[in-house]
């Protein structure tokens, strides 16, 4: 087993010989479920990475060689539009599918398949073209679920730095979540934001100030 090569909040990205990486939970689950449905996804034709097999520390998959999305838009502001573009265009490919059977329903009624976190940290552009990551909280339910996830863990998430770096990554969120939301079917986004809010009350990851400003977000877009 190699070095640790990426990191979120819930899990590490190790170095697991040619061509492959091990997702290693910092949180010991299981995994059976998530590679299942992986597999499922990738055979239905949605841009996600091949499993390979459950290894006793995680799940062994391929390495993807490329940069995060939303690394590269903190190195390429300018492509702003484009990727507001990409995400969108990958939420409405990922919601045509219908969910298999099996799968939580914690977002309500629906039928598609809901990703849980799909915002930028969690697409991988590759030469091969986008790629999405992180299937933990994949679900069942309606596709304004993912919507609402991206705008409140966008608008809310907090950030590392100075002062000063942290209103800019502000006023460059605010500006990359409106081109978005410009682009998705906002109504179901807000009709969403109430159950996903409720949901990520549970969520470990999250810091009290950054639910705070989830709720703030779900009250003023109250009908």
């Amino acid at each position: 087993m190699g070095p640790v090569i990426a990191e979120g909040r819930d899990t590490e990205i190790v170095a697991y010989g040619p061509g492959r990486v091990l997702r290693r939970p910092k949180r010991p689950r299981a995994l059976d479920g998530e590679a299942t449905l992986m597999r499922w996804v990738l055979d239905h034709g949605y841009p996600c990475p091949r499993v390979f097999e459950i290894v006793p520390e995680g799940l062994t998959m391929e390495r993807i060689e490329g940069v995060s999305m939303l690394d590269d838009l903190a190195s390429h502001p300018w492509r702003l539009r484009a990727h507001a573009a990409t995400l969108a265009q990958l939420h409405d490919r990922l919601h045509q599918l219908e969910a298999p059977e099996g799968l939580p329903e914690p977002f309500g009624p629906g039928r598609a398949l809901v990703h849980g976190d799909l915002h930028p940290g969690n697409v991988m552009l590759t030469a091969e073209g986008p790629l999405v990551i992180d299937w933990t909280n994949a679900a069942k339910g309606p596709p304004g679920a993912d919507l609402a996830v991206m705008w409140l863990l966008t608008a809310a998430a907090e950030a590392p730095g100075s002062v000063w770096e942290r209103a800019a990554l502000a006023t460059f969120r605010r500006v990359f979540l409106r081109m978005f939301l410009a682009r998705i079917d906002r109504d179901a986004a807000v009709a969403a934001l109430p159950a996903v809010l409720a949901r990520r009350r549970h969520d470990p990851n999250l810091s009290a100030g950054e639910l705070a400003a989830m709720a703030e977000i779900v009250e003023r877009t109250r009908p």
